[in-house]
């Protein structure tokens, strides 16, 4: 083997890694929200979790992206460490996958069909297709099927250039030497974690392990340590995501080590003493890469087994290592997520539909201190519209780095969903916060309107708290027909605050209101005339989404002047919201 074949060899590790993760990163693609569903499917249930964890991973095509997410995801406060154990479980198994795809490579045979499953004979169409669906696929999803395509083709053209290299090993007795070393099994298990650890692939790694198989000298006495060692090394993906995470996500990647750990020893321990008895013939037998995927998977199957009753111990050993059960502090949004953007915009939109709520509670609670003030309820009003404001805020930063990453369409138009929409939900936040201002006002100058006024002002409120139920539920749902109910209701509000200062005027030149009173009136109007457009544009942003397109102001004269539906929901909307008449003004309409 001369210095040629070594660059072959890093070439190969090269393009493996890479397909690796352009395969991995196609997938997430593909699978999308559905991640982020999985994962908030977890139960008490060890075994769904366990299928989930093992389901995440062949999705994305790694344990290690996975603990990283889990890692985020309780780090954000989003899941709990006890929910974390039988994924982390599961993703081991799921990873076994890769070694029974590279497996492949090593079948022998003269018979076509039988050839026709090696790798080498079906990735140059693969890559073919993939490259096809990648130039001339129109939609995202095509485009993505088509990276996992090539990914995969650029994997396996980098698993035959390191089977290649490695074959000149075959004929070397230094090579041969080399190999009787790893006949110790502790030296096996350093080295498979340590090469795992650098490479931070625990996939490539088994299958560089797989291309030196098939140079020959590799028995399953030395590969069976190395595969140990192998999960062990690939915890430190997550041992390096914990870096400055809170108390409970650093307990995730203690889990992951003392799994792995705990098996590693457990499998040494009863396989090397069964030996000791039994003196297994099939040690000393040269393994192939079938055999390596068998024996990985029976590995990680084992170990599952063997410890999944054991959960809760697994706990106590994470809790024991990191110390501490004082009050945790959660991150906001962990930039962890951002490795797998469809799960991170997921939980944005969970984030922006909880300022939605709090928005239009704030409102709504600003809303009938009005009527009834009270100190408490205002510190809280208070309190929410800088939680608002927080949001707003963190959530901006967060979507703007997001907006960066490599995202679907799909993706990238919510992103901008989401960008539009804070701003409105912040500025609903704002109102209440004038609204309350008013109330104060009004209570501490003990200011009253007139009945009319009140029965005037009780039509309007029911209008302005129905449409912001109406934009959250809408925004919630993600429903387009909800959304389309709110523009009408909108322009009934803007015809009820025109009727009701018309009518103040009317009061006033009567001199059965005051001055003073007017002032505290246009206030309190403004803010529900802007706390109606804002759910407007919310309304529209969420069609227009529909639509592929932000053109919202033609979106809105198109919706008046061409839209007979929007005529019939206007003129039913005026119906039930409509002045009494014994107050009502003779004026157009």
């Amino acid at each position: 083997m001369d210095i040629f074949s070594v660059f072959t060899l890093c070439g190969g590790l090269a393009f493996f890694l890479y397909g690796m993760n352009v395969m991995s990163t196609g997938l997430e693609k593909v699978a999308g929200g559905k991640l982020e569903k999985m994962l908030r499917r977890m139960t008490a249930n060890p075994f769904i979790s366990l299928l989930l964890g093992a389901g995440i991973t062949i999705a994305i095509q790694s344990s290690s992206a996975l603990t990283v997410m889990l890692v985020g995801l309780v780090n954000s406060g989003i899941m709990q460490l006890s929910q974390t154990i039988g994924v982390i479980m599961g993703s081991n198994i799921g990873t076994t996958l890769t070694a029974w795809i590279l497996s492949l490579a090593g079948i022998e045979s003269d018979n076509v069909l039988v050839n026709l499953l090696k790798p080498e004979a079906f990735s140059p169409i693969i890559a073919l297709v993939g490259i096809l669906l990648t130039m001339i696929g129109k939609s995202s999803k095509r485009k993505s099927v088509g990276s996992i395509m090539l990914g995969f083709a650029v994997l396996m053209y980098g698993m035959e250039l390191m089977k290649d290299a490695m074959a000149p090993l075959a004929d070397s007795p230094e090579f041969s030497n080399i190999l009787l070393a790893f006949n110790n099994p502790l030296l096996g298990v350093l080295v498979g974690a340590v090469f795992t650890g650098i490479i931070q692939s625990s996939a490539a790694s088994v299958g560089i392990l797989q291309a030196l198989s098939m140079a020959g000298g590799v028995t399953y006495g030395m590969a069976l340590p190395i595969i140990m060692g192998q999960n062990i090394g690939t915890c430190v993906t997550a041992l390096l995501s914990s870096i400055g995470v809170n108390k409970n996500a650093r307990r995730v990647a203690a889990v992951h080590v003392s799994f792995n750990l705990i098996g590693t020893i457990v499998c040494l321990i009863l396989f090397y003493g069964a030996d000791a008895i039994f003196h297994f013939a099939f040690t000393d037998m040269d393994i192939d890469p079938m055999g390596i995927a068998l024996v990985h998977t029976v590995f990680n199957v084992f170990t599952t087994v063997l410890l999944l009753p054991f959960r809760r111990t697994l706990e106590k050993i994470a809790n024991f290592v990191i110390k501490g059960d004082g009050e945790e502090k959660y991150s906001f949004m962990d930039k962890r997520l951002l490795a797998t953007p469809s799960v991170a915009i997921v939980e944005c939109t969970n984030r922006v539909i909880k300022m939605a709520h709090l928005a239009k509670d704030t409102v709504l609670s600003s809303l009938s201190m009005l009527t009834t003030y009270d100190g408490k309820v205002s510190d809280r009003i208070r309190a929410a519209e800088n939680e608002i404001d927080m949001y707003e805020d963190k959530l901006g930063t967060y979507l703007v780095m997001l907006s960066g990453k490599e995202l679907t369409e799909h993706d990238s138009a919510q992103i901008s969903k989401l960008l539009h929409s804070i701003g409105d939900f912040e500025r609903l936040g704002d109102h209440a916060l004038n609204l309350l201002q008013v109330a104060q006002e009004i209570n501490e100058k003990k200011l009253s309107f007139s009945a009319a006024a009140d029965e005037d002002l009780t039509v309007l409120n029911r209008a302005v708290s129905d449409i912001l139920t109406l934009t959250v539920d809408a925004f919630e749902q993600n429903d387009v027909t909800l959304a389309a109910q709110e523009e009408p209701l909108e322009q009934v509000i803007d015809l009820l605050i025109s009727q009701i200062k018309s009518r103040h005027i009317r009061r006033l030149q009567s001199g059965s209101c005051t001055i003073e009173l007017g002032f505290v009136l246009s206030d309190l109007l403004n803010n529900y005339e802007r706390i109606s457009d804002h759910c407007s544009n919310l309304a529209v942003t969420l069609i227009e989404m529909e639509h592929n397109s932000f053109r919202t102001h033609q979106y809105l004269n198109e919706v008046k002047t061409i839209d007979q539906s929007f005529v019939e929901m206007y003129n039913s909307c005026k119906e039930q919201y409509r002045l009494k008449e014994q107050y009502r003004l003779n004026e157009a309409e």
